[in-house]
């Protein structure tokens, strides 16, 4: 019988682990597919408070397991594929067992939306990428494009400008979402350049990605933008599969949590991006964490009739 289960590795999960193990209740992280969850195809992070020069994704994933570790939290290279919520002990099914526990904390976060077109599919890892960090050096000296206009996609466009020759930034409107910042760096960027109102109806490609068919939203007008990769960051959607029907979710797939990360299932708390279609952001990934390991310790507490310090 586990005291908790933790459901993912992102910040939200290791933070969540750090707290809980801090409090004694030796909690079993699930890492999960992606290990570390999407800060770790983050080039760099500038906002993270500490880190005044900015930082890794992908080593600041490292400090925090480094951290939940050293209170004693376990590390386990794997997935939940089910979960029964409808009795308690809960079960979380994985893909080398299962595990009664306590209480769970669910902290499996959002995946890249694709755009759905022909040739998507059939380019991916053969032109078409999703993350700079993991696949930028596959396309020195080379033509890329990157879809959107977030600040994922003018973060990894700037990345992707240590190895292209050339990035070219499609959005479908005629201003982007970015922060101001990152807007004025890769304006000022002499290999980036923008086209706007405009999508991509098809790759295509023979063996790997060679051409984009764009439409302009304006005008209508379709045209051929020759390519040899394209890099896509349109948004993200929730890994809340395995939780419907066992948790309350909202009508774009999103757990609904309380102020204080409870769900509808006593004993079953929600953090970071599974929970958050807003903000995005790792600090409050982080935060909700916190919030969801401090609400199960008072959680058990209370099922063995202690005390909890504060209540």
């Amino acid at each position: 019988m586990e005291n908790v289960v933790i459901i993912g590795s992102g910040p939200a999960g290791l933070t969540a682990a750090i707290y809980a193990a801090r409090a004694a209740l030796n909690p079993v992280v699930l890492t999960g597919d992606l290990r570390g969850g999407q800060v770790t195809l983050t080039n760099n992070i500038e906002n993270y408070p500490g880190f005044p020069d900015g930082v890794g994704g992908f080593e600041l994933f490292e400090r925090f397991q480094k951290q939940a570790e050293r209170f004693g939290a376990r590390i386990k290279l794997d997935a939940a594929t089910a979960v029964d919520f409808s009795k308690h002990p809960f079960t979380v099914t994985t893909r080398e067992g299962s595990l009664e526990t306590k209480a769970v904390i669910v902290a499996t976060g959002s995946s890249h939306r694709k755009l759905g077109v022909p040739g998507e599919t059939e380019f991916t890892a053969r032109g078409v990428s999703y993350c700079a960090t993991c696949d930028g050096f596959f396309f020195k000296d080379k033509s890329i494009a990157v879809i959107g206009g977030g600040n994922s996609a003018l973060d990894e466009g700037l990345f992707l400008t240590r190895f292209a020759s050339k990035v070219t930034i499609i959005h479908r409107r005629d201003r982007l979402r970015a922060d101001p910042i990152l807007q004025k760096r890769a304006s000022k960027n002499e290999k980036i350049n923008f086209l706007w109102d405009t999508v991509v109806t098809e790759i295509q490609g023979q063996t790997a990605v060679n051409n984009l068919r764009l439409k302009n939203v304006k005008t209508g007008k379709d045209s051929d933008f020759p390519v040899e990769g394209v890099f896509i960051f349109v948004g993200l959607f929730p890994n809340t599969e395995i939780f419907k029907g066992q948790l309350q979710l909202d009508d774009k797939g999103y757990i609904v949590a309380d102020a204080r990360a409870r769900t509808n299932v006593a004993g079953v708390f929600a953090a970071g991006e599974v929970r958050d279609p807003l903000y995005r952001q790792t600090i409050i990934a982080a935060g909700t964490g916190a919030m969801a390991a401090i609400e199960a310790e008072k959680f058990i507490a209370e099922l063995e009739g202690r005390a909890y310090p504060g209540k």
